[in-house]
């Protein structure tokens, strides 16, 4: 019975390594395709990216061809409303304009859909406050998630969105605020506008000013505000890959957190998610060192490293702050919303 006992436990505990093995070629896997697009920009492609890094953390079992497939009907939906609507823009730009009102109707609005001859009300996407930061469950960030519940957040949201551009043949791009990504689009009626997923209306930057953790010089460095080109929207998701990765394996040596972390700085240098990371395991490995005099010569220099982070304009939100500073764009519609912009769907 006992040598049963330690032969099922030794069993079971090979099982546990191949897994975990095979799980972190998965994430290597994911590297790999993500350091591919920054260096051949001809093999971009924002959705493969972010797959590639759900599907490392899920351990291989997304669900490829069903996303997918969610995807191409949302896709197939929007072509419907470009074609079948009229939109009020005279501007040259109008294909592309078209293209993201699509998207943000797809995402925003109930739509009236007729199926022979039979009317019904397609239902938009939610903004989903449990988790909101994927502490519980990392997964509750992913698109995957979204497209099954219906619901997201800060994250989801505007990853599909920028999906669902690139699958029109357009673009989007991403932006940072404080805990925070949204969509940031230029037209050559309005110039830089901001779209905001959780919340379906389109907010000026006085919103993102008042949540009072956007420092000037955060503006100035680019850190916050700024429209992200898709290196630099490859850089967020590599960050996401090293969240994912330490979700996973906890008792990591760090070496693959810096990997992901040196490659974002490198095409984004004031993206502070990395900066972050990398200083914190930089922390970690100081705590280690039996070395006194070498611990003493790396904490002044982790002491260089948060400074920088510092200056950079980089400020802590807390996520009740967050969650307050994000409900106020509702509350206070009138307040926040560009009044530039105009709905330029006439039915």
């Amino acid at each position: 019975m006992i040598k049963n006992y330690i032969l099922g436990v030794l069993l079971f505990t090979v099982s546990l390594s191949v897994k975990a093995q095979n799980q972190e070629a998965l994430f290597e896997k994911s590297l790999l395709t993500l350091n591919d697009m920054l260096v051949n920009e001809s093999h971009y492609s924002f959705k493969k990216a972010v797959f590639s890094v759900e599907n490392a953390y899920l351990n291989g079992k997304l669900d490829s061809l069903a996303v997918n497939g969610q995807i191409k009907v949302l896709k197939e939906l929007c072509s419907l409303l470009i074609n079948g609507r009229f939109l009020a823009y005279v501007e040259s730009d109008k294909p592309d304009v078209n293209k993201w009102a699509s998207v943000y109707q797809v995402m925003c609005d109930s739509i009236p859909i007729i199926i022979k001859d039979q009317e019904y009300r397609y239902i938009p996407f939610r903004y989903d406050f449990d988790d909101v930061f994927g502490n519980q469950e990392l997964s509750n960030m992913f698109i995957s998630k979204l497209l099954t519940t219906r619901k997201g957040n800060c994250h989801s949201l505007p990853y599909l969105y920028k999906i669902l551009c690139e699958e029109l043949g357009t673009t989007a791009n991403l932006a940072l605020a404080p805990n925070h990504i949204y969509i940031k689009h230029q037209n050559k009626k309005n110039g830089w506008y901001n779209t905001e997923l959780t919340s379906g209306i389109f907010p000026n930057d006085a919103w993102l000013m008042a949540s009072g953790f956007i420092h000037v010089d955060a503006i100035k460095n680019g850190v916050y505000m700024k429209a992200l080109n898709n290196k630099e929207s490859i850089a967020l998701v590599m960050m996401d890959l090293a969240d994912a990765y330490q979700k996973t394996f906890p008792n990591n040596d760090g070496s693959f957190l810096l990997n992901c972390s040196q490659t974002a700085l490198s095409v984004f240098p004031n993206l502070t998610s990395a900066l972050i990371m990398r200083a914190e395991i930089h922390k970690k490995q100081i705590e280690k060192e039996t070395n006194i005099d070498k611990a003493k010569q790396d904490f002044k220099k982790l002491e260089v490293e948060y400074s920088h982070i510092h200056k950079l304009g980089y400020r802590y939100m807390p996520e009740e702050m967050y969650l307050n500073w994000l409900v106020s764009l509702k509350t206070e519609r009138e307040k926040y919303e560009n009044k530039k912009l105009t709905n330029f769907n006439k039915k």
